[in-house]
């Protein structure tokens, strides 16, 4: 079982990281939420954490200053600002202490968790290399990216170009979710409702290919996208 990524969301506002909080874990995040900058400085010192969310204007120790109190104990911890400030120079501080992104208040759910997958993916040397994979192994099946071959009890079939491609990004995310907008903006070159139509019909032939092993899902994740779920042997 893939490991949920830990994420300490350091926020002031209770109703909002409440919500935040749930949404992320929603989507197989392991969230940790602290109230204010000396709760959240105090919690990363006790924790394990993947990457920080922190909320720039905070009481007793604003995230700023907390960033830079993280920084000093793990200068390669991915930190992203979240705040409804959208002046210049507050960007510019931010990235100075070395952020790693920073997203302002409203914001679009969708796109914070892009931009998580993007850090986390960055940030862990082993998945940068899955772009470089040539060969799967899902479930019971054996996929052969470069030749478009997936083979399955001596029984081979050939993809064409865009099946295999949205297989390998399927394979690259396997257990995880492959946003919806980022497959059709990769393979199909824009990410509309005619396109959009055309991926569910490449969804629903990758389906009948992958039928034969039973351990084997490709989920509708309703808003979002679609997930290649190995179902994990009792």
């Amino acid at each position: 079982m893939n490991q949920q990524p830990k994420i300490l969301l350091v926020e002031d506002d209770q109703n909002f990281g409440d919500v935040l909080r749930s949404y992320l874990e929603m989507n197989e995040y392991n969230i940790t939420l602290a109230t204010d900058g000396e709760q959240g400085l105090s919690t990363f010192q006790g924790g394990s954490f993947d990457l920080c969310i922190l909320d720039v204007m905070m009481p007793k120790k604003d995230g700023f200053t907390l960033a830079k109190d993280i920084r000093e104990a793990n200068k390669e911890m991915p930190i992203i600002f979240l705040t409804a400030k959208t002046m210049k120079d507050d960007v510019i501080q931010g990235f100075k202490i070395g952020a790693d992104d920073y997203i302002t208040k409203p914001f679009n759910s969708e796109e914070l968790l892009y931009r998580i997958q993007a850090i986390l993916k960055r940030s862990q040397n082993a998945p940068a290399a899955e772009e470089d994979k040539t060969e799967f192994e899902i479930g019971n099946y054996h996929f052969h990216y470069p030749l478009r071959i997936l083979s399955h009890d001596g029984e081979k079939e050939k993809l064409s170009p865009k099946e295999a491609e949205l297989l390998k990004m399927f394979c690259m995310k396997m257990n995880d979710i492959l946003p919806r907008s980022e497959a059709l903006t990769k393979i199909w070159g824009e990410d509309n409702y005619f396109t959009a139509r055309s991926m569910d019909v490449f969804v629903t032939k990758l389906r009948k290919y992958l039928k034969k092993d039973d351990s084997i899902e490709i989920i509708n994740i309703h808003g979002n996208g679609f997930q290649l779920k190995i179902k994990e042997e009792a």
